[in-house]
């Protein structure tokens, strides 16, 4: 069984737990990066989805440039063969390039997500 970890943190992150089960997939979705932290010190998923959310000047350093830095940075140390899925909106694709220089996003989604798009991204070798 391959494992699928959900950062949930808006109403607009897709769910497809029919499709999850048809591939094998267990899902486990966390409302917190800290809640998801934990979990991964215990297991390193197959897949991480999480929503891309600009941070407009969130950070005086310039070190993050989004709400999933630190959860990415985090996955490529104990997690590196996960495959980093990142769903959107369409009016953040003008910042997305800045997170996509930074880590080795799979795949990015807008919004709205089907299930079709998300059957061929989790099909597709990364």
């Amino acid at each position: 069984m391959k494992t699928l970890y959900a950062l949930v943190e808006s109403p607009f992150s897709p769910h497809f737990p029919d499709l999850y089960r048809e591939l094998g997939i267990v899902a486990e979705r966390f409302d917190s990066a800290r809640n998801l932290h934990r979990a991964l010190q215990k297991q390193a998923p197959d897949f991480f989805l999480g929503e891309f959310i600009y941070g407009w000047g969130n950070d005086y350093a310039g070190a993050t440039v989004s709400n999933l830095d630190v959860t990415l940075r985090t996955l490529q140390c104990t997690a590196p063969q996960a495959q980093m899925i990142v769903f959107m909106q369409p009016s953040q694709a003008p910042h997305i390039g800045k997170l996509l220089e930074l880590f080795p996003v799979h795949a990015v989604l807008q919004y709205p997500v089907s299930e079709e798009q998300m059957r061929d991204v989790l099909h597709t070798p990364s």
